[in-house]
């Protein structure tokens, strides 16, 4: 694939995974100093990564919040955890990941998770 047509599956993907309301406002949101790295992780996360075909958009989704809960990036996995039910993880698919996520990177980041989860209304709120 060319840059555009990276950029263009990696937005089509952004959109389906996060909802066309966050990209909007991140689109929206855009400045001179933000242009190239929206254009970057749409491009790249969207575009090369959650393209490939080895791992399902689930297992990508699995992977995200895990990897967010162990860094303790709320925004982010406040954003992922909407998104993994809007592509079809259930809130006890989710529970689980952080469960697993607390053998790895601790019991206080997958209790945060979780209690991020038990806060979040659901994926369309």
């Amino acid at each position: 694939m060319d840059d555009q047509q990276r950029r263009d599956e990696g937005m089509r993907i952004r959109r389906e995974v996060l909802g066309d309301a966050h990209v909007d406002r991140a689109n929206d949101a855009v400045t001179d100093e933000t242009r190239d790295f929206q254009d970057f992780i749409t491009r790249v996360a969207w575009g090369d990564v959650w393209t490939r075909e080895a791992l399902s958009r689930r297992e990508r989704s699995m992977i995200t919040l895990g990897v967010l809960a162990a860094l303790g990036r709320d925004g982010e996995l406040a954003l992922h955890i909407k998104a993994a039910q809007r592509i079809g993880l259930s809130r006890e698919e989710i529970a689980e990941v952080f469960l697993h996520t607390a053998v790895y990177a601790g019991v206080p980041a997958a209790n945060h998770a979780l209690g991020m989860l038990q806060r979040d209304p659901g994926p369309d709120a």
